[in-house]
Parts: C-alpha cells; sequence; structure tokens
C-alpha cells in the first residue's frame, strides 16, 4: 500500500467502522490486513518524514477505532501502542530538542505531550500482554515478575521493547517523576528479558537502545558503562553498518559527557555517510537519525567546551 494512498484507504475504513451494520469478522479481517507483515513499513520505508508525521496522527485514530471492536487482536495492540511511542520520540520530542532557549515554554510543553504520548502507549502494550498472561500488570508488585517472563516467547519480544522504550523516555523526560522512577527495576526486567529471547530483534535494536540505557543511567539505576563499547559494537554488526542510528545514540550518550569530540565527530559523519536507500525497511530512520546527527555536529559547541563558540543564534538566546 502506497502511503499517498493511505489516507483515503483510512477514511474508508473509519467510515466502514462507525457502521452499525458492520461485524466483528469484518472488523477482524481489516485488522490482520493492516498489522501484517510489512504493513509497520508503509511508515518506517517511507523517504519523506515531514508525510508520515503527517499521517501517523489519523493512523493511530483509526487503530483505537479497529481496536475497539477487536480489544484482543495482538496485532492491534502491538501497532497501536508502538505508533504512540515512535510518533511520540520521531515528531513530538525530537523537533522540540532543537529549539533554541527563547522558545523553552514551547519546547516544554512538548516534552510534555511527548511524556503523555509515550505512556499511553506503554500503557496499550502492557494491557496486551496482560491478556496474553492474565495477572502479568500485577506480577512486579506481587513478586512473581520472573514467573511471568519466564512464560513469555519471541513473539512477545516486540511488545517487552516497545514498553520499555516509552516508560523510559517519559522517564528521561522528567528524572524527577517519583512514580515513574520506582518502575525502573519492573520496566528494566522487560528489555533483559526480550535480549534473552532475541538478542537481534530488529537487526540490533535492542543493542543500540542498551548503548543509551547503559551510558545515560547511573548504576545505582542500571547503568553500567563497561557494557556500552560492547554493545554498541553489536549494534553495527547485526545492522550490517546500514543503519545510523548506533552512531548517533553513542555520540550523543558517550562522546559528549566524555568530552571526547574527535570521535563524537567520526561517528556522526559516518551516520550521515551512510546510503539511506540501502536499507528500504528503516528508510525513515536513517534519514531522521541523519537529521540528529547533522544538528549534533553543527551545534557541536555547545556540547564541548574546549570548541570555539560560532553559534551566534545560542549565544543570542541567552543573551534574551
Amino acid at each position: 500500500m502506497k502511503l499517498m494512498k493511505l489516507p483515503m484507504v483510512l477514511l474508508f475504513i473509519m467510515m466502514l467502522i462507525s457502521s452499525c451494520s458492520i461485524n466483528r469478522i469484518a472488523t477482524k479481517a481489516v485488522a490482520d490486513a493492516l498489522t501484517g507483515t510489512g504493513s509497520s513499513e508503509v511508515f518506517t520505508g517511507d523517504p519523506d518524514p515531514e508525510l508520515v508525521g503527517d499521517a501517523i496522527p489519523f493512523a493511530i485514530k483509526m487503530y483505537e477505532a479497529l481496536l475497539s471492536q477487536q480489544p484482543d487482536h495482538q496485532g492491534l495492540i502491538l501497532t497501536t501502542g508502538s505508533l504512540f511511542i515512535m510518533y511520540a520520540n520521531a515528531f513530538v520530542q525530537g523537533p522540540a530538542q532543537i529549539l533554541p532557549v527563547s522558545r523553552y515554554d514551547e519546547r516544554e510543553q512538548a516534552f510534555a505531550r511527548a511524556k503523555k504520548l509515550y505512556l499511553r502507549g506503554a500503557d496499550i502494550l502492557y494491557g496486551g500482554l496482560d491478556k496474553k498472561y492474565p495477572g502479568f500488570s500485577s506480577a512486579y508488585r506481587s513478586g512473581n515478575q520472573d514467573t511471568y517472563l519466564a512464560k513469555m516467547k519471541k513473539a512477545d519480544v516486540p511488545s517487552l521493547y516497545w514498553i520499555t522504550a516509552g516508560v523510559l523516555s517519559a522517564f528521561s523526560l522528567n528524572p524527577f517523576d517519583l512514580e515513574l522512577g520506582v518502575r525502573l527495576p519492573e520496566i528494566t526486567a522487560l528489555i533483559h528479558r526480550a535480549y534473552e529471547l532475541d538478542p537481534d530483534f530488529n537487526n540490533g535494536a535492542i543493542d543500540d537502545f542498551y548503548v543509551l540505557f547503559y551510558a545515560s543511567l547511573p548504576e545505582t539505576l542500571g547503568g553500567d558503562k563497561s557494557k556500552v563499547g560492547t554493545h554498541f559494537k553489536r549494534a553495527v554488526e547485526k545492522s550490517k553498518g546500514r543503519t545510523a542510528s548506533p552512531y548517533v545514540s553513542y555520540a550523543e550518550a558517550v562522546c559528549i559527557p566524555a568530552q571526547d569530540y574527535d570521535t563524537f565527530k567520526t561517528y556522526l559523519e559516518k551516520a550521515l555517510a551512510l546510503e539511506v536507500n540501502a536499507d528500504p525497511a528503516n528508510r525513515l530512520v536513517n534519514i531522521l537519525s541523519q537529521r540528529k546527527a547533522q544538528y549534533l555536529l553543527d551545534t557541536a559547541s555547545r556540547y564541548f567546551l574546549d570548541l570555539d563558540s560560532g553559534d551566534e543564534a545560542w549565544e543570542d538566546d541567552f543573551d534574551e
């Protein structure tokens, strides 16, 4: 299905769902078609981030409408929950991070919105696992989480991954949120189990996640800088060097705190040198990663004390 045709198709489906005559069999057939193998590539493989950013909100509402008719459909649960998290990261938090200081209030409002979207998606996914494994949602509080995680299969890895990504991304936007902070051991157990079940998930996506996870969190919350290099190498190897994200993750999470500008520059240039069409299924992800890489290079003087600042716009923001 071509993305340019997607809005018309979605509108047609929404009209069908609202009709009293449509039955659950029909909605299940539609749900199966929209969540089948390769369906996500309609978004992740598109070369136009703005087009995808405009389309995703409508798609999310369409999936929610289908989910209201098919609340136990695991494909719909995964697609709906993960779309909330993807949209929050790529099209809400991401653009807000590059706003100038003079637009501080606007940035904070976007961060607050992104946090809500992250948690909304994670809640949908958590509910899906609770449907598959009744009692899972309360297992951590009752001390039985390990028992439930032991029952999970490779098919559960996408949900475990996206729940962790959603909750930890929300926490990163407000590390003083105690309600989320106390959930970190519960949530991190999910990503560890996902890695046990499928260490090659999505061509090294969990290794890429671990670069940020182990580099950013303090040891008391699960961080471990000694593991970062290993997971970075694995992420690059498993993606066959066709994914820009690991290089950007390492540059941001490791090189900036270490004030290692040379490695920072080298890795971001490697990210920018990647041919986005070499991996059509992840074309959009690579384009967004390369945009971030270019932004980090252009604003490097903000992060490295030894660089001469030629960023007058940045200085003007502070003067205001």
